[in-house]
């Protein structure tokens, strides 16, 4: 059975979205940017602003409320409700630890039935820990067990195909990759 791991923000939910409009908008009336604007990830040369107040933005989003409620793709829920049971997944995200909690919580909560492994991998040093990988191809390599990777990032995806997993890249304003979510996803069962 071929295991699929899946990047969760922006790929299981909308976070970029629903942090530029419910977290970012609110605070900044004067900017003018849409999510279909964010042409780079982080945003923050876009937003004008620096990647330490874009950071901890975010990080105050990711643990609210609002993240909390983030409703789960539609489009992956109805993909994994047709196609997940022929399949092992498993949740791959970057973050700093003090946001992965809510985020662990979610996953199950939301995806339980199909993913029952969650891993992560620190997005930034902000506590002292071991350091067992520096981003999702040495997690990747150090699993040697998944056969697709799906991401929003198109550098996760070129780093899993270097290993000989497929990727398949999710769409969004700041991959250039065209079509839908749907599209994308139909490329899963091609492996």
């Amino acid at each position: 059975m071929l295991t699929i791991a899946w990047d969760v923000d922006d790929v299981l939910n909308e976070l970029m979205r629903e942090w530029l409009r419910q977290e970012w908008l609110p605070g900044h009336p004067a900017c003018a940017l849409t999510y279909e604007h964010l042409a780079e990830n982080p945003p923050h040369r876009l937003l004008g602003a620096s990647w330490e107040e874009y950071a901890r933005s975010l990080d105050r989003f990711r643990n609210s409320s609002s993240a909390r409620s983030l409703a789960p793709s539609p489009d992956v829920l109805s993909w994994l409700t047709s196609h997940g049971g022929n399949f092992r997944h498993l949740a791959l995200t970057g973050r700093p630890l003090h946001t992965v909690p809510v985020l662990a919580e979610w996953v199950f909560f939301h995806y339980g039935k199909w993913i029952r492994t969650f891993s992560y991998v620190p997005s930034r040093d902000d506590v002292e820990m071991p350091v067992y990988d520096r981003s999702k191809r040495d997690y990747l390599q150090w699993l040697g067990r998944a056969d697709v990777l799906v991401d929003d990032n198109r550098e996760n995806i070129e780093a899993a195909i270097s290993l000989g997993i497929k990727g398949v890249l999710i769409p969004r304003p700041w991959n250039g990759c065209g079509g839908g979510t749907p599209e994308a996803l139909r490329r899963i069962r091609e492996t």
